[in-house]
């Protein structure tokens, strides 16, 4: 942990997620050098932007000075209105946090989603090192991607880059439509088959047991019939979401993040099941576990003030 009044030029990266709130002190080199964490204070914005206040308070009293700060979020800020939009922490949708929250910390602050985040860390010192397009992805609480080309964060014209999570599921089979209904108003979204309360809720309409992700993960393993059926519709569903993005973004490589991530199987059965999907006669993409894994996030946000 990081000494009071350590010298270095270092930066803080907040990643604001939907169970906890981190922030972290980032050097150089990528180390995290200091870092703490408090429960998200779930639909309540005013105790979210006090939370984060706390956090970078006490990072940046233990160092003895005050540091550029980078947020990782949930959705993002409108270009057009400045207010958040599409974050599945709802509470967080129409509120100005860029504007209420640099008011809180008296300073400029950089804000990206946290999958472009993740992304530009794993693209940056991480799996998808020495690449020029990478595609990280998020198999979470919620679903997200982040765009990383020649190492800068592609966000587009409506700062909706990457969000491939809120697309319809391709080539759905008639059980799959119309699909789970979405936070987002729609029905069928990627995320509400792929994320975590996703494939929950799948094993649940399936089986009557609403059992946890690593649970059904680990009882497929020991020979659980009905687990293993549920993973092997997860895997064809992200085989299907993952060719799609191919055959949109070529990236050259993409790497996958969230807590689903460690699932280690999807690196062999994914590539194994996308091909007649993809439009090309041989798909050649590496699909990569997370070098920096739960930490990309902080390390992510950090380096949105790079080159400052």
């Amino acid at each position: 942990m990081m000494a009071s009044g350590t010298a270095g030029p270092c930066r803080i990266g907040v990643d604001l997620g939907g169970t906890k709130v981190e922030a972290a002190v980032v050097d150089v080199e990528g180390t995290i050098v200091d870092r703490r964490r408090l429960p998200t204070p779930r639909a309540d914005y005013a105790a979210t932007l006090e939370t984060i206040g706390r956090l970078v308070a006490d990072l940046e009293g233990r160092a003895g000075r005050t540091m550029s700060v980078g947020v990782g979020m949930p959705g993002t800020l409108s270009p057009s209105t400045g207010l958040v939009m599409n974050a599945n922490s709802v509470w967080l949708n129409g509120r100005p946090l860029g504007v209420d929250l640099q008011r809180r910390l008296n300073r400029p602050l950089r804000f990206q989603n946290d999958a472009n985040c993740f992304a530009l860390s794993e693209a940056r010192d991480g799996a998808g090192q020495g690449h020029r397009v990478v595609f990280g992805v998020i198999l979470g609480t919620g679903v997200g991607g982040g765009l990383i080309v020649d190492g800068r964060t592609w966000t587009g014209r409506n700062a909706v880059g990457g969000e491939w999570g809120h697309n319809p599921l391709p080539w759905p089979g008639d059980a799959e439509r119309p699909g789970p209904d979405c936070y987002c108003g729609r029905a069928g979204c990627i995320e509400t088959f792929l994320s975590g309360p996703g494939l929950r809720a799948d094993h649940e309409r399936a089986t009557g047991l609403g059992w946890e992700p690593g649970v059904i993960a680990a009882a497929a393993t020991t020979g659980d019939e009905a687990a293993a059926s549920t993973l092997q519709r997860y895997d064809a569903r992200l085989a299907r979401s993952l060719a799609g993005l191919v055959n949109v973004l070529d990236p050259d490589v993409i790497v996958l993040g969230g807590g689903l991530s460690a699932m280690g199987h999807l690196y062999q059965t994914i590539p194994a099941l996308w091909t007649p999907y993809v439009f090309a006669d041989h798909v050649t993409t590496p699909i990569l576990p997370p070098t920096h894994g739960a930490s990309s996030g902080v390390r992510g946000a950090a380096w949105l003030w790079d080159g400052e």
